[in-house]
């Protein structure tokens, strides 16, 4: 607890968690434009051919490092805060509907909390079997994972489905909630704009969420 890192300001720690938030929202994107891959009836080739370039390229291997330094700075960052806000207000209000506290922002450390846990179950799916932490008898000729197999396997168990949607379903609630609060502590703030800044999220927020679910369903039911 005397570590420089605890002792950062709260806008500090804020303003940090909300360049990472935007930060892990870009790579979002591109981790859809790959997955979205998956949809093509060419027996894997587009999709084989993104990861093995996400998996042998030097570049991608040190934005790598980088992107697992930001998941989990983010994450020590938004206990930290919520701790900090749980320290300062140690007795809770009697009335507990008086409050100006939109309704999300006091349920971010537990969609964040189920987040973090479809996270490490999707690493020991994919990441842990590329590094050989999970085995798995799916390899392609070269040595590499064959992650086209490994994913359509996957998405034809109806629980991991379930849990799969369910999870993009409360991301999509922690982004819309996390894009509005990173602008505002970012100063992206102006009357002129603010309705523009809402309306992004919230169209990312749904947008990006229905475009992973919609995979699952694609191989379920149609593949």
């Amino acid at each position: 607890m005397d570590s420089s890192f605890l002792r950062f300001s709260s806008i500090t720690k804020k303003i940090w968690m909300a360049c990472l938030g935007l930060f892990l929202m870009m790579f979002l994107l591109v981790h859809l434009g790959i997955n979205l891959c998956l949809l093509r009836d060419d027996g894997g080739k587009w999709f084989s051919a993104a990861a093995h370039f996400m998996g042998t390229n030097y570049i991608v291997k040190v934005f790598e490092v980088v992107l697992f330094g930001g998941f989990i700075l983010h994450i020590l960052l938004g206990i930290i805060l919520q701790m900090q806000n749980w320290l300062a207000r140690p007795v809770r209000y009697n009335i507990t509907n008086r409050t100006t506290t939109p309704f999300l922002s006091k349920y971010m450390i537990y969609t964040g909390g189920i987040v973090l846990f479809f996270l490490i179950l999707h690493m020991m799916n994919f990441y842990f079997i590329k590094i050989g932490w999970v085995a798995n008898s799916n390899f392609h000729a070269d040595g590499e994972p064959d992650f086209y197999t490994i994913a359509n396997q996957l998405f034809k168990i109806p629980l991991y489905d379930v849990l799969y949607i369910f999870f993009f379903i409360v991301l999509g609630f922690h982004l819309n909630h996390a894009f509005q609060a990173a602008c505002q502590t970012l100063g992206i703030q102006h009357p002129t704009y603010n309705l523009c800044v809402l309306r992004f999220g919230l169209v990312y927020a749904i947008v990006v969420p229905l475009g992973f679910i919609l995979i699952p369903l694609y191989i379920y039911f149609i593949r």
